[in-house]
């Protein structure tokens, strides 16, 4: 629900929470009362169909009982990020990630009326999920309306500890595994596949005001914001982009002992979206690290090349 419109001295106020949901798709909003398990269900089920193609060519490869379960959580990544990100006012932005926030205390409290949360409220009791892997999310989204630059490689990576680490906790917790040595591990890959669509959407990302760049790079490569804003492809950027793209392979790298130490199943997903973000890395060196004003893209070929080769790998 959304508050009403107040007035003042100067007219209609409207709250930051209405305004929000006013800019985001009507079923996105928190109903007065909550659905049946089903219709919740079914509510996941439509988010993923019509919000990310891809989602339903990955789900060939999740063995069918887990396949609920993982929708269910795609649909909580997929809102909460949309609030951060498709609003377009930071208040408004924040004032809604903090309604989703309440609604996750409903959700583990067992009062959530979201048709999201109650869907994850059996998903969480099935597999004994902690709340922070969820929340863990939020504090990135919530960063991403204040937080526009980082200094360090460091400060790229905690940021990747909310932004990115979380979700494969999450996979893991649904696959049976809750162990930190299993999460260490995914949190090498999950952070590699972050900095891969970092260094893939960098004038995306700059149009949006953010640099994931580290600006600690910058300067010691000799590249400037104006270089970034005029999408200039200088022999110094290329040579910065060689630079950091050679530091994703090599978390790509610090990740790959988790495919022998998972399930079969589980490891040729790991394996398939590992080597996706591999291969967004692969077309970034093959345009000459040239990402200002052409973002990189993986061929269908490549595409259908990565999914052949997962299925077989299902196969054998």
């Amino acid at each position: 629900m959304t508050p009403a419109t107040t007035t003042d001295s100067r007219g209609p106020i409207t709250p930051p929470t209405a305004l929000g949901w006013s800019r985001l798709p009507a079923a996105y909003a928190i109903p007065p009362s909550a659905p049946s398990l089903e219709e919740a269900r079914e509510y996941c089920r439509h988010l993923a169909r019509t919000h990310y193609e891809n989602f339903s060519v990955a789900t060939w490869f999740l063995p069918k009982k887990l396949r609920q379960d993982f929708l269910n959580v795609y649909a909580y990544c997929r809102i909460s990020d949309d609030l951060a990100d498709e609003v377009g006012d930071s208040a408004a932005a924040l004032a809604l990630l903090d309604e989703w926030q309440a609604e996750l205390d409903a959700c583990y409290a067992g009062t959530a009326r979201h048709p999201v949360f109650v869907a994850l409220a059996e998903t969480v009791r099935k597999f004994e999920i902690p709340k922070h892997e969820f929340s863990d999310l939020l504090i990135a989204f919530r960063q991403d309306q204040t937080v526009t630059r980082f200094e360090t490689f460091d400060d790229v990576l905690g940021y990747c500890r909310y932004s990115a680490n979380p979700v494969g906790h999450l996979v893991l917790y649904l696959c049976g595994h809750h162990d930190a040595g299993r999460q260490q591990l995914a949190n090498y890959t999950c952070t590699a596949l972050q900095l891969a669509n970092f260094w893939q959407d960098v004038s995306v990302d700059y149009g949006k005001g953010r640099i994931y760049l580290p600006l600690e790079d910058l300067r010691r490569y000799s590249v400037t914001e104006e270089d970034l804003a005029q999408k200039r492809n200088t022999p110094a950027f290329c040579e910065m982009m060689k630079f950091e793209v050679q530091r994703a392979r090599d978390w790509f790298g610090r990740g790959l002992p988790l495919v022998s130490g998972v399930d079969k199943e589980l490891a040729v997903d790991i394996e398939l979206f590992s080597r996706g973000g591999q291969e967004i890395l692969n077309a970034i060196e093959r345009q000459g690290f040239a990402v200002l004003g052409r973002r990189p893209l993986v061929s269908k070929p490549r595409k259908l090349a990565l999914l052949a080769r997962a299925a077989l790998g299902k196969l054998l």
